[in-house]
């Protein structure tokens, strides 16, 4: 039975439309931590749930004090809901999990060895994934490269947010409230001593993947937008091959045109050089809407989720 003091560990899982895999998860998660013997409780956050995710929650938390349910009002997105849950922990050190049962809770035990060894930052590295298309294989792997090669803090490769982290890596990470989260790469930004763990990622234990590609996308350009200036360096980039096109041409029509040629001669000449001029300046905006977009989400200063239902709620101690 938990005691009234702090737990050691604190799991972190979010969960949106799990209501198939709650109790399974609840039940690995329970058998590896009960094999440790250390204290523990377990931060469930309903994403804003549309199936019965709530209901099992608020049956499991009556059933055993472990777990500490945190309910959203509605959907607020994966990195947000794992930021509530790091809110509501109590543990020295914090393991972030999915709840989908891709990540196995029977690996938390190694994480928590390692963080016995003085890490502060204990990151699951996916040596296999199991149950994936190709495509989601290919862009996962574009994916995790091209963050390592442009953004400015060396995120590991073939690393998800499954990880454990101190809890003086958790209160950091608690005091940058920004709105577009990449929590993979704070976890990394804050720094203090960081080792990975390998494992097999497995398929999912049942319902459908949460990160279809348009949310992929989107999460990719968090990331890339939060760590690095790239992109804006990039419409820079852009402006300076569109100058240095036009620089060169200027000699090279004066000759053709000398030389009695027909080649840059009427209407579509000029109708090409205009549409690719165009282009840059609207993916340059388009870059720098992004920035604007970001900044003047964060000037609004609107709390990052908005809860229904905490542990309290449950008679359980804050």
């Amino acid at each position: 039975m938990q005691t009234s003091q702090n737990p050691t560990i604190s799991i972190v899982a979010p969960c949106f439309n799990e209501a198939a895999t709650l109790p399974e998860f609840f039940r690995r998660v329970s058998e590896a931590m009960s094999a440790l013997g250390e204290t523990w409780e377990l931060v469930l956050v309903d994403d804003g749930s549309q199936d019965k995710t709530a209901t099992i929650l608020r049956g499991l938390a009556h059933e055993d004090p472990h777990l500490r349910p945190v309910i959203f009002a509605r959907n607020f997105g994966h990195q947000l809901a794992v930021t509530a849950g790091l809110d509501y922990s109590r543990g020295q050190a914090v393991v972030i999990i999915d709840s989908d049962l891709q990540d196995p809770p029977e690996v938390i035990p190694s994480l928590i060895t390692e963080w016995h060894n003085g890490y502060e930052v204990v990151y699951a590295r996916r040596t296999e994934r199991e149950g994936e298309s190709w495509f989601k294989l290919v862009t996962a792997s574009l994916f995790y490269r091209l963050i390592y090669r442009i953004t400015d803090v060396n995120i590991p490769l073939d690393t998800g947010d499954f990880r454990l982290l101190d809890r003086k890596v958790v209160n950091v990470i608690n005091q940058m409230r920004e709105r577009h989260r990449f929590l993979r790469g704070m976890s990394v930004w804050v720094g203090f001593r960081q080792t990975g763990v390998p494992y097999k990622r497995a398929a999912r234990y049942a319902g459908e993947t949460k990160y279809p590609l348009k949310k992929m996308v989107k999460f990719a350009g968090d990331a890339i937008t939060g760590f690095s200036y790239f992109p804006l360096q990039l419409a820079t980039y852009l402006g300076f091959v569109a100058a240095g096109i036009s620089i060169l041409a200027i000699p090279v029509v004066v000759a053709l045109r000398m030389a009695g040629s027909q080649a840059f001669f009427g209407q579509a000449t000029t109708l090409i050089a205009v549409l690719f001029l165009g282009g840059v300046q609207l993916i340059s905006l388009g870059i720098l809407g992004e920035y604007i977009g970001r900044i003047y989400d964060e000037a609004r200063g609107r709390p990052l989720y908005i809860v229904r239902e905490d542990p309290a709620s449950f008679g359980q101690q804050e």
